[in-house]
């Protein structure tokens, strides 16, 4: 009786922990499904393709005997039943075709390493940088696999032990699902072990990869201090002959050009350290701009002819900032002050002029000039060497019967009253120049002249003016000629016009009209 009840109890105690067992076997499953694992949704895949594929086998064996029976209806109908699912069986093996094989192909393969980029100049180290990032990435993503593989088998090797256990107490029971465990845990330790190696191979081949591009950038960023500095070397430098040059040049217009000497000179060294930095192969740029120079040529043209024009202005010396000048391009004048003198172009401010008095008739503007205007239109300096004069000239006519001595002597007068201070500066400034030019005719007094002209006598007063006021001086020396020769009753200015004389006069300003003798024979 004791026995009885102790089988009993050993039967009831079996049942009870084949429940705890079951229940735990649903958690580890449960677990599996909740973490959406990688490898056990390509193995599921796997299994799921092996299904199709027996599923497929066996439906086309009994198509195959249905064929053999008789055609009646019930058989057409079964046939096309049969034919139906096979088909569509089919279409699920097609979409499961690249788990055939190897379902973890793609989770164990070792990621390609290509585009291995040199980091050879600065802009480089932005791609060395992202490229270092890419491995590590990679590696990353192996290790999250190998990771994610590991707690699958931990899992699996649980639900086998369990499954075992119930096989144990009851060994008709649970033996399908340990084959298919069993089955699961080797697949997956296979690719475990696989895994590994290529993690291995991997982080070995990117760690020395990573190490050089590493070697690469570092060596760069010390290239990139070293540049840093030389080329604050050459701005202090610069800086220190520009204090120099302001110290001990007092005349403006040279310690500009002087300056801008330094800092063409400084760019080309920045220039140069940079070419010479990232340079690989001199004898590759040299063949390179060789062959590039005559297609350079011929579209930039106007670019390196203004870049030769402003050595020819700079070295020769022709023009300054500062100097006014006079520039004729297609019909148009423009004349004014040079305000820069840069590598491509002179800037030039229009000021009130004769020229803008009676051409443009207007002034004020910011006139550019391109540096190659120098080889093809005419540019003349009012101010070259140190002149600050030029010549000018006022013209009036007179008439025939008028005294034209009397005249020439007023113009003369008034223009050596007016221009003798600056008679005197020119006097000095051309004395200054004999050393640089053949100056064979030194005159520089008011010149008078008198021209025959088809209304009366042209009366031409020349005089030394300031260059850069022309017209305030002709406006005063007009003034006062037309002043004097009013007063004078044997001058009478020559102008066309028309008089309707009603009061009986002579119609010149009651002057006493000079009258000579008529002999008659």
């Amino acid at each position: 009786m004791i026995l009885i009840l102790l089988s009993i109890f050993f039967i009831f105690a079996q049942e009870d922990r084949i429940e705890e067992i079951e229940r735990q076997i649903q958690e580890l499953d449960a677990s599996i499904q909740s973490s959406n694992n990688i490898w056990i949704r390509k193995y599921a895949n796997f299994e799921n393709y092996n299904k199709v594929y027996i599923q497929i086998q066996q439906l086309e064996k009994e198509l195959k005997k249905n064929k053999n029976q008789a055609n009646s209806p019930d058989n057409l109908f079964k046939k096309h039943q049969l034919e139906t699912q096979i088909e569509t069986l089919q279409k699920q093996l097609q979409l499961l075709n690249e788990y055939k094989d190897d379902p973890f192909k793609e989770l164990v393969q070792k990621p390609e390493i290509t585009d291995i980029p040199n980091v050879s100049n600065p802009f480089s180290i932005i791609s060395g940088i992202g490229y270092i990032k890419q491995l590590e990435n990679q590696k990353k993503n192996l290790e999250r696999n190998q990771y994610t593989l590991d707690n699958a088998l931990s899992i699996l090797n649980a639900k086998y032990k369990l499954l075992q256990e119930v096989y144990k107490i009851d060994k008709n029971a649970k033996k399908y699902q340990i084959y298919q465990t069993q089955s699961k845990i080797l697949e997956l330790q296979s690719a475990q072990d696989i895994l590994k190696t290529t993690t291995d191979i991997y982080t070995k081949e990117s760690q020395e990869i990573i190490s050089k591009i590493s070697l690469q950038i570092k060596n760069q960023l010390f290239k990139l201090i070293y540049i840093a500095i030389a080329v604050l070397i050459s701005f202090g430098i610069a800086f220190i002959f520009k204090v120099f040059t302001r110290k001990y040049i007092h005349d403006n217009e040279r310690a500009y050009m002087a300056s801008k000497i330094i800092n063409f000179f400084n760019i080309t060294v920045i220039v140069l350290i940079l070419l010479f930095a990232y340079l690989e192969n001199v004898t590759y740029l040299v063949a390179v701009l060789g062959f590039a120079s005559a297609g350079l040529a011929i579209a930039m043209k106007d670019l390196f002819m203004s870049i030769l024009g402003w050595l020819v202005i700079t070295i020769g010396g022709s023009v300054h900032v500062g100097d006014r000048i006079r520039v004729s391009k297609d019909g148009c004048i423009y004349v004014g002050d040079v305000l820069d003198i840069s590598v491509l172009r002179i800037t030039l401010y229009e000021d009130v002029t004769l020229t803008t008095f009676l051409d443009n008739r207007r002034a004020g503007r910011i006139i550019f000039i391109p540096n190659n205007y120098i080889f093809t239109t005419m540019i003349s300096n009012y101010t070259h060497g140190g002149m600050k004069t030029v010549w000018d000239g006022v013209d009036f006519t007179i008439t025939f019967d008028s005294n034209v001595s009397k005249a020439c002597e007023i113009a003369n007068e008034v223009a050596t009253k007016y221009s003798k201070g600056y008679t005197e500066t020119t006097r000095k400034q051309l004395s200054k120049m004999r050393n640089k030019y053949a100056l064979r005719n030194s005159n520089v007094e008011p010149k008078t002249f008198s021209l025959i002209d088809h209304n009366g006598i042209r009366i031409s007063v020349w005089y030394q003016t300031n260059a850069y006021a022309t017209l305030s001086l002709r406006s005063a020396i007009s003034a006062e000629i037309i002043e004097r020769i009013l007063k004078e009753q044997d001058i009478m200015i020559a102008y066309n016009t028309t008089k309707l004389i009603k009061d009986g006069t002579d119609g010149f300003g009651n002057k006493m009209v000079q009258t000579y003798p008529i002999e008659v024979d």
